[in-house]
C-alpha cells in the first residue's frame, strides 16, 4: 500500500509540474521515481509506458489548435526514435548500479541547460521564420531520444529549448510540434 501511495504522489508531483511548465514529465517522475528506489531501468520503461496516452491526445491538441509544423515533426521525431531505441538498448545493458548515477547526472545537466539557458541568454530576435535544417534537425533527434530514453524524459526539455534558441519557429509551434513527435519516440 505504501508503494501505491508514493507512486500515485509521483504521478501527482510529476503533472503538476509538466502542466505548468508544458514538457519535464518524464524527467521530474524518472528522478522521483530514483529517489523512491525504483530500478533506473523500470522507471524509464514505466514512464514510456504512460506517455504513450499523454502525447498521443497532446499531439491531437496541439494539431487541433494549429500549433503542429508537420516538417519539424517529422524530420525530427523519427530520428528521434532512433536515438530512443540507442538508448533504451544502452540502458538495459549497464547494471543497476551504474544506470543510477549515469541518469541521475544526466537528469542534472538537463535541468542546470534549461534553467541557465532562458534565465540568462534568452531567446535570439530576428530570425523568425527562416526554414530549419534537417542537418540540424536530425541530430537534434538522435540527441534528444537518447537522453529521453538513458534519462527517463527528456525529449521535451532537449528539443524545445534547442528549437526556440534557434529562433526560427514560433514557440505554440515549437511547443506543439515537440510534443507530437514525442509520440514516435
Amino acid at each position: 500500500m505504501r508503494t501505491l501511495i508514493l507512486l500515485a504522489l509521483v504521478g501527482l508531483g510529476a503533472q503538476l509540474v509538466d502542466g505548468s511548465l508544458g514538457m519535464a514529465y518524464g524527467v521530474t517522475s524518472t528522478t522521483l521515481l530514483l529517489a523512491i528506489g525504483t530500478n533506473p531501468a523500470a522507471a524509464s520503461a514505466t514512464i514510456h509506458l504512460a506517455e504513450i496516452g499523454t502525447t498521443l491526445a497532446s499531439g491531437a491538441a496541439h494539431w487541433r489548435f494549429g500549433n503542429v509544423d508537420w516538417k519539424v515533426v517529422v524530420r525530427i521525431g523519427v530520428p528521434g526514435a532512433i536515438g530512443a531505441f540507442a538508448g533504451a538498448t544502452f540502458l538495459s545493458n549497464l547494471s543497476t548500479e551504474l544506470a543510477a548515477p549515469v541518469m541521475s547526472l544526466l537528469l542534472l545537466a538537463l535541468g542546470v541547460y534549461v534553467l541557465s539557458r532562458f534565465t540568462f541568454v534568452g531567446l535570439p530576435k530576428g530570425r523568425q521564420g527562416l526554414p530549419l535544417r534537417k542537418r540540424f534537425l536530425a541530430p537534434l533527434g538522435l540527441v534528444a531520444g537518447f537522453v529521453d530514453a538513458t534519462g527517463g524524459g527528456g525529449w521535451g526539455p532537449v528539443g524545445t529549448p534547442a528549437l526556440l534558441a534557434s529562433g526560427r519557429i514560433e514557440p505554440r509551434k515549437v511547443i506543439g510540434s515537440i510534443d507530437t513527435s514525442e509520440f514516435l519516440v
